[in-house]
Order: structure tokens, then sequence, then C-alpha cells
């Protein structure tokens, strides 16, 4: 018998997973306390082993430095804090690894899986080269199909996924121990860090804030004739001069025609399938689950084989997927047959696919299995499993009314839209966000009397502030982070105090880091910088650039960015220190009192209980009670109703958004 052959997953449960599809008479043994299987394929021993995520890490060689460019991969339990239980995973490979004379890896098909099956291979199994398998699903077939047509190992994806760990450490740890050392020697400590992309990410948000501040509000006048409660806008829809729009609605008059009804129909194709970022949004907007939560939920179903790999930026579905075998076994899953049925027998077995593609994996879709799994999973699975069986549905027809009122002198519009076949729209069902909007029917030259003609003075609104969601729509668009990263990047902004809220505000103390970084460090936050590097990994992930180059030209931009930094680093740790004492005065900040202008903050009764109070007390006693329940509470928006805040907590299990002045009845 041939000496034997280790196969490297990137989490226990995957390779439990290999072990079973690859193998008929599977044995569970223990190394250094670590679950691994064995058994024979062809003739062969087969062992998987499992790493747990990455089991190596980046360590400075030496004493500390500044600036820190000389790095090693050492064990992760060596350097990282919380890291220890990867430990016993190094030394299980270490030793199973003996026995084997081929190392293969079976982690995740990125840049990051890549690399953490690479350093398994080369520091714990102690190879210089690997074989590869690449899947996209935990399905037997995938399984089978991946060993049996295993490559050797990709090395270019392992450099890149190296590089850019390179990189950010250079950027993470350097500019981090810099903030960090400057607020000390200012005369404080605090956990701070600024990173290659955390830069960028923070310059986006300031600018956001800086357009919402400098925005001011126009008025503007609006027109309707209304009838059965159903409103019809003037043709000019806005006026920006109340003189016009004085004049506008003395010249209608209740008594009119209908001038013109023009219906047409059209066809609506169906959305393409999800990739990482299309399904963070629209999770986002059907169950307002953040950017980190999906990616979590996503790769739980992953990991129990009932949808592919997550982390794909693909909106396309290959027929090498085997198109037709997931849809009849769909037919099989509770919930998704009779869709599946149709579509296998109307021959609708060819997807609706997007613009975007991967070369490492196909869109996110469902494999056929299915399983227990909890609420927020089972979720998160419908929605995927509904927009893959939408994909090949057949285009959806709406019909479309626009009725013409001459009412006076004036004119008025009406617009409706109702669906006329459901196609596609019938399986994604409950997901779909267009409501119709049906009007009564019209012929050309009927009267019209109105009910009541109403005008209306608005203003001009602010540009929306971030959410997570939006926000790493926007990271995506501009080549800032990875699909796996962004959500990570975005949680450390929140953590550093940086920024607070779902509605993502910077808080003063985040404004005064971009603050001083802008006037004396401007290239940290550069978001072309970081484009430009993105790119060259991609260049390394594809065989144009080397390596050691990128590297060597990051070294170099860094070590002026930090000469720079040095050189001021009395009047930025000045200025961080000022900020950081106010922010501390003002924890718990809400927001700036509308009575007397002083804060409104989180403040505690003598039992413990929290409510919102004024600052100001005993001058200025506004105040708002909480649930007594409710030991946190997040700030959403001023109330456009009654200018209170708006808060939300949770009670138990439920979100609760609303107004914190009781007699409003605002959101």
């Amino acid at each position: 018998m041939e000496k034997g052959m280790l196969i490297i997953a990137e989490k226990p449960k995957v390779a439990e997973k290999i072990a079973h599809f690859l193998g008929d008479k599977v044995q569970k043994k223990y190394e250094s306390k670590i679950a691994y299987y064995e058994f024979e394929r062809g003739g062969r021993k087969i062992y998987v082993a499992s790493a747990v995520g990455h089991i190596f890490s980046l360590n400075e060689c030496g004493e500390r430095k500044f600036p820190a460019f000389d790095l090693q991969w050492v064990p992760a339990y060596k350097v990282g804090k919380g890291s220890e239980h990867t430990k016993d995973y190094v030394k299980a490979l270490e030793t199973i690894a003996k026995k084997a004379d081929v190392c293969v890896s079976a982690c995740d098909y990125d840049i990051e899986g890549s690399l953490i099956g690479f350093n398994a291979i080369r520091f714990a199994a102690k190879r210089e080269n690997g074989k590869r398998m690449k899947f996209s699903a935990l399905t037997k077939e995938d399984i089978v199909h991946a060993f049996e047509k295993m490559e050797e190992l990709d090395y270019n994806n392992a450099y890149a996924g190296e590089t850019r760990h390179m990189l950010d450490w250079y950027w993470g740890i350097n500019l981090s121990r810099a903030l960090m050392d400057a607020i000390k020697k200012a005369g404080t400590y605090k956990v701070m860090s600024i990173g290659r992309v955390q830069g960028p990410t923070l310059d986006i948000l300031v600018k956001r804030e800086k357009e919402i501040a400098a925005f001011k509000p126009e008025p503007y006048w609006q027109l309707f004739v209304e009838r059965d409660g159903i409103r019809y806008i003037h043709e000019k829809e806005k006026f920006w001069k109340e003189e016009e729009a004085k004049r506008a609605q003395e010249n209608t008059r209740k008594e009119g025609l209908v001038e013109n009804v023009v219906v047409e129909e059209f066809k609506v194709a169906p959305p393409p399938p999800f990739d990482l970022t299309s399904l963070q949004i629209e999770a986002y907007r059907v169950f307002k689950m953040s950017p980190k939560e999906v990616l979590q939920l996503s790769q739980n179903l992953y990991e129990n084989s009932y949808i592919s790999y997550p982390r794909t930026s693909s909106q396309k579905l290959p027929p090498t997927l085997g198109l037709k075998s997931i849809l009849e076994k769909m037919r099989g899953v509770e919930g998704y047959a009779k869709s599946a049925e149709f579509l296998l027998a109307n021959g609708l077995t060819r997807p609706k696919e997007g613009s975007k593609s991967d070369p490492a994996h196909p869109a996110i879709h469902p494999t056929g299995i299915y399983g227990r799994m909890g609420e927020r999973e089972g979720k998160l699975y419908d929605l995927i499993a509904r927009r893959f069986l939408a994909c090949f549905g057949e285009n959806a027809i709406k019909e479309s009314t626009k009725v013409m009122l001459k009412m006076g002198g004036e004119r008025y519009i009406g617009k409706g839209i109702v669906i006329k076949k459901e196609g596609w729209i019938g399986i994604y069902g409950k997901y779909y966000d267009v409501e119709e909007e049906r009007l009564p029917p019209f012929e050309k030259g009927q009267s019209f009397i109105a009910d009541k003609i109403i005008g209306e003075v608005k203003q001009t609104q602010p540009p929306k502030r971030y959410t997570a969601t939006s926000l790493v729509k926007v990271l995506e668009k501009n080549n800032l982070g990875t699909k796996a990263t962004r959500a990570t990047i975005i949680d450390t902004l929140f953590k550093r105090d940086y920024v607070r809220n779902a509605s993502i505000e910077v808080t003063h103390f985040g404004m005064k880091v971009h603050d001083v970084l802008t006037k004396y460090c401007p290239e940290i936050l550069d978001e072309k910088l970081t484009r430009s590097f993105e790119e060259k990994i991609e260049d390394i992930q594809n065989g144009k650039e080397k390596e050691e180059k990128v590297l060597e030209k990051a070294r170099e931009v860094l070590a002026k960015i930090i000469d720079e930094f040095k050189k001021n680093e009395a009047m930025i740790g000045k200025g961080l220190l000022e900020e950081f004492k106010k922010s501390e005065s003002r924890r718990g900040f809400i927001m700036v009192c509308d009575k007397c202008g002083k804060d409104l903050v989180i403040k505690k009764t003598r039992d413990g209980r929290i409510f919102i109070g004024c600052t100001g007390f005993p001058n200025c006693r506004n105040a708002y009670p909480i649930p007594s329940e409710v030991k946190k509470v997040s700030f959403v928006k001023k109330c456009d109703k009654c200018g209170a805040p708006v808060i939300r907590y949770k009670i138990g299990k439920i979100v609760v958004t609303r107004c914190a002045n009781r007699k409003c009845t605002g959101p």
C-alpha cells in the first residue's frame, strides 16, 4: 500500500463531512485531543484532519520596533490572545503529516482559505508543495469530484493572501501603534486602531457627516387633487417659488376632465441569484440582518451542506453545477416543491444571471439538501432558496396606467401599476418589494370631480447616513476590502468608538481622529492608495505581479507616512487627548437637548433603571422614561414630528424602535 494522503480542511465540521463523503468505513481517531478521520480509498490510506481557521499568525521578528516590517509566521497560539485552542490542532497536523507523503488543501477556495491551507502544509506538515481540492458546496458529488480532479496547490492565491495579511499588518499595527503612542505620550491610554481599509472607510463616513452638516434645506411646494383617497399630483411635481404654487392652486378647479389615458404593458425579468453583497443588502431590507450576521448565518448553512459557498462575488450559475439536478432535489423540499415542479415541467432550467462573476465560486444557491436549522438561519435559507428558484422563472408582466387630468387651467397626473402575470414574482413572493398602485378605470374625455384640492409645503432632505449594509455596498463599489472582511472592518469602527448607531453617525472622537490624520497624514485615509494595493493583490493572484515587489513598495510608502506622523506626534496626541476627555464626559450621549442646547444622555436611577435625561438638570428637566426591563438603548435619529430622540432597544427577542416621547405619534 502506498504511503498515506493527508487532506486538511479549514474547520472540524467540514473535515468530518469530507471524510464520510469519500470513505466507506471511516474510523474516527484522536491526536493531541483533536479528532481526525482515517479510511482507505483506491488502495491508499487517507487521513482527513482540520485546521481551525488561521492556525498561524504574523509576528514581528525580535523585539518590538517602530515601524515594524520584519515579520514571520508563527503558530497563532504563541502570539494571539484567544488563540490558545489552536495549539492542539497544530500538534495534531504535525503528527499526522508524518504518515503521509502527499498533503492536500481542502480549505475554502478563496485567498484566505488558500493561505490557511498553504500555511498548514508548509509550517505544520513541513512540506514545500501540495495538492488542492476545489469545491463550492459540501455535497458528496462536489467533494468526490474535487478529490478526483485535484490540482497542484494554488500558490498564487496563497501568495495573494499572504500579501494582504502582510499589508494589513504593516498598516494596522504600525499606524495603530502610532496613534496609541501619541495619545499615551499626551497623558492617557486608549485602545485605538486605524488600518489600510479602516482609514478610507472612516473617511467615507466623515464626508457624509460633513455633507449632512453643510446641507441647507430648501422649501418646495406640491399640489394635489384628491378623490376617493387617491392623490393626483400637479404635472410640475415641485414648485420652488411659493407665488407660482399659489397661482397654480388658484387656477385649479375641482371639476375637470380626463385629458388622456395611456396604458402600457411591460416585462420584468427575474432577478439574478445572490452574490454575498446582494444577499447582505436584501437580508437587511427584509429581516434587518446586519452584514456580519448574514456572513455568520450563511457560513453555518454552508457547513451544514444546505447552500453553496457564500463568500462569492458571482451572480452566475454555470451549467456544470447540474442545475436540473438541484431543481429536482428542491422538488423534494417542503415549501419549494410546487415552484420546482413548475419550473421542471415547463422546461425552465436556464437561469437569469447577473453581470458579476468570480473565478473561484458560482452564485449562492441551495444544494437541495435540507435539514434542521435555527429560526434566523431558516429565514436566510428561505430567501436564498426562493431567489434561486425565481431566477429560473418566467418574466413577470406589469401594466402601467398614466392618466392626465385637466382641472381648470392646470394639469394633474395619476400613475398606477398592477401585475398582470406574476411569473417569477409568484416564486419570490413575499420578498418582492414593489406594491401595486391601482387606479380606477378612466376613459379619455370623461368628467372628473375632485373631493379636494391640497397644497403642501415641504423641505428638501439631507443625504441619509449609511447603514452597515449600504456601507458594505459602497466599499465593494470602491474596491475597498474584501467580501469576507468588510463587515469586520465596519464592526471595528464601532468598537473603537469612532462611530455609533444603526444609522451610522461618526462620533466626536471619530471626527477628531479623522481631523488629525487629514491634517498630518492624509495618505492614511486615501482610498486611491488602498485601492492601488488591492489591484496589486489581484495581480499576484493572477500571476502578473510578485509578492516581494508589492511589499517593498508598501514599506517604502508607509515609512514616509510614519516619518511624517512622528514629526507631528505631539500635536496629534494633544488633539486626540482633548477630544478623548470630552468624549468621556459625554459618555452615554444621545443627542443635543432641544430645550436648552446641553446634552441628553443615558442616566441611571438609584435602583439601577436607565432613562434619558439632560445634563442641564436641575435648570432643565427634559427627560424621557425607558421601560424598566431595558438595559441598553441606541439613538436612531431626531424625531421628525416632535424633535425628541427616536430610540432602539430590545425586549426579549423583540427589537423596538420608537420616539422616546410617549405622547408623540411618530415612529
